[in-house]
């Protein structure tokens, strides 16, 4: 196994290791949270019915900033939308990433806006 498919490999199992005991519900849905290279998305997830509630990125739109100040303005604005929505608690599914950066900068935003988790 090259060094490439070994390590989306292990990507995949420690996403599927967090999946296992995290899952959303109609009244607590899953924040899923996706961080490539040049964007951010998140969405929050029902899974009972397979179908997105809320969806947020920052593809197409232009927001100034590093990377972790783009991730804390889509926490911010899928607070928002949340709030709008009446879901006040979710479930943070962090995927194959490390709570850290990024994905803490998305978190700490999301719960200033109003989110439980």
């Amino acid at each position: 196994m090259n060094r490439l498919s070994q390590k989306m490999n292990s990507m995949q199992m420690r996403k599927n290791r967090v999946r296992a005991v995290i899952s959303g519900t109609s009244e607590r849905p899953r924040l899923s949270v996706h961080i490539s290279i040049n964007h951010v998305s998140a969405q929050l997830i029902n899974d009972s019915t397979s179908s997105t509630l809320i969806y947020v990125t920052s593809v197409g739109r232009k927001i100034n900033g590093t990377m972790t100040e783009k991730a804390a303005a889509i926490g911010s604005e899928l607070a928002k939308k949340a709030k709008t929505a009446g879901i006040n608690k979710v479930v943070f599914d962090r995927g194959s990433k490390l709570y850290h950066g990024r994905i803490k900068a998305l978190a700490d935003a999301a719960r200033a806006g109003g989110l439980e988790f």
